[in-house]
Order: C-alpha cells, then sequence, then structure tokens
C-alpha cells in the first residue's frame, strides 16, 4: 500500500508540474511575451499552492476520500484546461481572467494533495522517512515533466493531448486509491463511479483533441486551417482562403502568399545586387524558404547556408505539395544547405565569412527573440562578413513600431556598421522596415535579377525616403541586459492592436 502511494507521489507530482508548463505556454502562444506569461502563470500556481496547501489543514477526517475527490477534480479541471483555455481565447473578453481563474482552481487543487498524503502516511512511516521519501518522489516526479514537456509531450502529442493525458492519470490515481482503502471508505463504490466516469470522458477528449485542436484554430483564424503542428519552439499553423495560404506562428501572421514577394523581394535585392561578388550567403530565420528563392535569382550566388532554429519549419517548406511551390523548391537546390541550430550559438561556433547575410527572424515579440537583436549578436554577426560584403535585417514596421524600427537601426550602427534603412508596403502588413548594414558606404545596384514582380530600378529609390510620420526618433539601443527592443515593440504594436 505504502508503495503505490508513493508511486502516486510521482505521478501527481509530474501531472502538477504539466499542467502549470501548459498554461504558461499557452498563454505565451496566445498573449505573446514569454517572459511575462511565464513568470505570471507562475507565480499565481505557486501562490494558489500554497492557498491549497493551508486549506488542506481544514479537513479533519476522511482524509482518503477528500484525497480522492481532489484528484477527481484536478483529472477534470487540469484535463479539460488547455481545451478550456483555447475555446475561450476568442469568445471571452477578458481572457486573462480564465487563465488566472483556471491556473489559480489547479495550483488550489495540486497544492492540498501532498498535504493529504502525508497525513494518510503518517503513522505507516517514521515521520523524516515519510518526509523524505514524500518530497525526494515529488522533486523527481518534477524532474520527469520538466524533461518530458520538451522533448516528447509538446512535439508529440500537443498541448490539449498532454492534459487529456495527465488528466487521465489523475483519475487513475483516484481510482487506485478507492480500491487501495476499499474497506476504509464509505462511499467508496460511488468514488470509484465517479473517477471512472471522469476517466472515460478523458479519454474521449484524448482519442478527439485532434477535432478540439482544429475547433479552437477555426475560432481563432478567420481561414480554413490546412495544417496546423506544435513544436518545441512554436507553434505552425497553415490556413488557405480560395487561393491564399498563409502562415501564422504563435498566432502571428507571418507570409501571405498574395503578396509575401513583395517582402521578400525587397528584404533581399537592394543588399545582394549591391554587393560586387556575392558568392556565399548567409540566411539567418527564413524557414519558409522565400529568401533563398529570392536569392537563387542571381547566378553569381555559388553557396547559400541556412540556419534556422525549427527543423518543422525547414521540413515542412521542403515537403509540404501547397508550399514547396511556393519557394520554388529552394530547400531542394543543390547550392543551399540547412543546418537546424540556434543562430546565436551557431555563429558563435561556426567559422566562415560570408558576403552578404540575411536577417529573417520573427519580430521581437518576446525576449527570446530580442536577444537576436542586440549588439552582442550583431557583433557576431559582423565577424562572420566578408570584406565588401552586407547584412539585411527584418526590422519590424517603421510606421506601426516606429521606436522599435530606428531602435534595430541604432543598435547596428552602435557595433560599427554604416546603416541604410528602408521600407517597402506589403498589403498584409502595411509599410515594413530593413536595414541594411555594411562596413563600406552603400552603393545603389544598377542591375536588378530578371522576373522580379515588384522591385525595379526606377522604384527602388523610393524604398529609402521616410515620411515625416516614420522618421528617425531618439531610442535606446538593445542590449542584452536591457532589452529595450522588446518593450519597445510590446507597447507600440499593442497600441496598434487597440
Amino acid at each position: 500500500m505504502n508503495a503505490a502511494l508513493l508511486a502516486s507521489v510521482f505521478v501527481i507530482a509530474t501531472a502538477g508540474l504539466v499542467y502549470e508548463l501548459l498554461a504558461g505556454t499557452i498563454a505565451s502562444y496566445l498573449l505573446g511575451d514569454s517572459v511575462t506569461q511565464f513568470s505570471t502563470v507562475i507565480g499565481a500556481y505557486l501562490f494558489s499552492m500554497g492557498v491549497g496547501s493551508y486549506l488542506a489543514k481544514f479537513l479533519k477526517r476522511g482524509l482518503v476520500a477528500y484525497f480522492i475527490q481532489v484528484e477527481i477534480l484536478v483529472a477534470i479541471v487540469g484535463g479539460c484546461s488547455a481545451t478550456v483555455l483555447f475555446l475561450s481565447f476568442e469568445q471571452v473578453n477578458s481572457f486573462r481572467i480564465v487563465l488566472y481563474g483556471t491556473v489559480g482552481l489547479v495550483g488550489m487543487l495540486v497544492g492540498m494533495e501532498i498535504p493529504l498524503l502525508l497525513r494518510i502516511l503518517e503513522g505507516k512511516l517514521q515521520f523524516s522517512e515519510l518526509i523524505s521519501r514524500v518530497l525526494s518522489i515529488d522533486y523527481l516526479g518534477a524532474l520527469a515533466a520538466s524533461i518530458l514537456f520538451p522533448l516528447w509531450l509538446v512535439p508529440e502529442l500537443g498541448l490539449m493531448q498532454s492534459a487529456f493525458l495527465f488528466g487521465l492519470l489523475n483519475a487513475v490515481v483516484a481510482l487506485g486509491t478507492c480500491l487501495l482503502f476499499w474497506q476504509e471508505v464509505p462511499a467508496a463504490r460511488w468514488l470509484v463511479v465517479e473517477a471512472s466516469v471522469v476517466a472515460v470522458g478523458l479519454a474521449s477528449g484524448l482519442a478527439f483533441s485532434s477535432q478540439l485542436t482544429g475547433l479552437a484554430e477555426s475560432q481563432m483564424y478567420s481561414d480554413s486551417v490546412l495544417y496546423a503542428r506544435t513544436t518545441p519552439y512554436q507553434r505552425i499553423v497553415l490556413t488557405r482562403s480560395r487561393n491564399e495560404l498563409r502562415l501564422y506562428l504563435n498566432g502571428h501572421l507571418q507570409f501571405s502568399s498574395f503578396d509575401e514577394y513583395r517582402y521578400h523581394e525587397a528584404l533581399v535585392h537592394p543588399g545582394l545586387a549591391s554587393v560586387a561578388r556575392p558568392e556565399r550567403v548567409l540566411v539567418l530565420g527564413g524557414g519558409d524558404g522565400m529568401a533563398v528563392r529570392e536569392i537563387l535569382r542571381d547566378p553569381r550566388v555559388k553557396e547559400i547556408k541556412l540556419v534556422d532554429l525549427d527543423h518543422g519549419m525547414t521540413e515542412l517548406f521542403s515537403t509540404h505539395e501547397l508550399l514547396v511551390p511556393l519557394n520554388d523548391r529552394a530547400f531542394l537546390n543543390p547550392r543551399v544547405k540547412v543546418e537546424n541550430h540556434d543562430a546565436f550559438v551557431w555563429l558563435r561556433e561556426t567559422p566562415g565569412l560570408y558576403d552578404f547575410v540575411v536577417v529573417d527572424f520573427p519580430d521581437p515579440s518576446s525576449y527570446s527573440l530580442g536577444k537576436l537583436y542586440t549588439t552582442a549578436f550583431y557583433r557576431e554577426l559582423v565577424r562572420h562578413l566578408a570584406p565588401g560584403g552586407a547584412i539585411v535585417v527584418q526590422s519590424t514596421s517603421p510606421l506601426f513600431a516606429r521606436k522599435a524600427f530606428w531602435c534595430v537601426q541604432e543598435t547596428l550602427a552602435a557595433v560599427g556598421l554604416k546603416t541604410v534603412p528602408y521600407h517597402a508596403y506589403v498589403p498584409s502588413f502595411g509599410e515594413w522596415g530593413f536595414v541594411l548594414a555594411s562596413r563600406e558606404d552603400y552603393v545603389a545596384p544598377q542591375v536588378l535579377p530578371a522576373g522580379l514582380r515588384f522591385l525595379s530600378l526606377e522604384n527602388l529609390p523610393t524604398l529609402f525616403s521616410f515620411p515625416p510620420d516614420m522618421a528617425p526618433l531618439p531610442v535606446e539601443i538593445n542590449r542584452l541586459n536591457n532589452q529595450a527592443l522588446v518593450q519597445y515593440y510590446d507597447g507600440e504594436w499593442k497600441r496598434v492592436e487597440r
């Protein structure tokens, strides 16, 4: 009996941390700014656990029955938490009330589990041994959850399935406890029925989680969801409306097939065409392969190295029948080599000089992305820049996020580069900004590749002219220790979204 109860400690400890990680991940997917969301969710969860631990002392008699009821409630609330959060996001005006209400309820129930188990086991083991065993197993369960969550649960099961799975495990603990204490619990038969019904419901949710995920995402996206996958790094969603495909990462639009050519032509060709001998090109980010597609238009380019963190992205755009034509099968070209690594680490550990570098990361909406726009990152980048080479950085909107845009420009200038900011209109995004940077003065190209749909020698000069509402502003330089860019970006885009 003691062994079974101690085993249940491992299960409930693992499940408890999984629910916490699920809430933090969903909050960061839906609300952005992963540091803020994880910090507030963890704080609220731990506080609620403390409240639950305190309330457990008021449960005097029938501790086993109370423990079983708590497990059933944890199974219901925790197991359904991901589904509730996803489905409510587009349905309620105050999503944070639902988020922190769910976090608080799960945390409070989880906080009651260990105190109740300790009191149930009291007298069966010496106090010192009881505490050491229960706490050591509790911490071991937390370790298991922290390893399983990023390596298996998120990439293989997804968020909803993971919640249903661990809810089901909590229901199994409730059933097992009923059987262990069948003679001691007066309402054991009813509790078995209750736990069994909950287990069947959670198993059904586990079986139909794909449909539930599809329902949730159909509410979040106006077009039909064609493809959705959660990788260890992000949520990838592809939607389709008639002849238009749209890609979203963590809910943020990355491109529309209707007008992506405007963005990618503007990103690549003003800089690439200005380099005298762009034989070796490095692309950081850009896992959709469309920047690579544009670079391949230039016959002078002999080698393209693309470094993107997410294998799920590069694999999708290498194999999906609707996406491969969008990048003209760029990843299958013999001139292209793909490596899936963290760009910051890759730059530090990999030697080599490049004549042209394209930095095509998502917008700096979180601190994990913001580090890729800092002076520390750009100094690493400069070490890989060949003499006469150039760098281009996508730099968000100079209209909607004006301070953020000029912060990128000033940060590049702070590492000793000569910068040339410019912008282009992309209907899906509005005015979008880029910054060219080099050790030499920029010389506008005299020739552009054939077949461009947007960019021409005639309209190229207009990209470098900024009207007063996009003119430079005084801004801080983005450094690792201040992440000023993320704060600019978050404040400016929140104002736009209102």
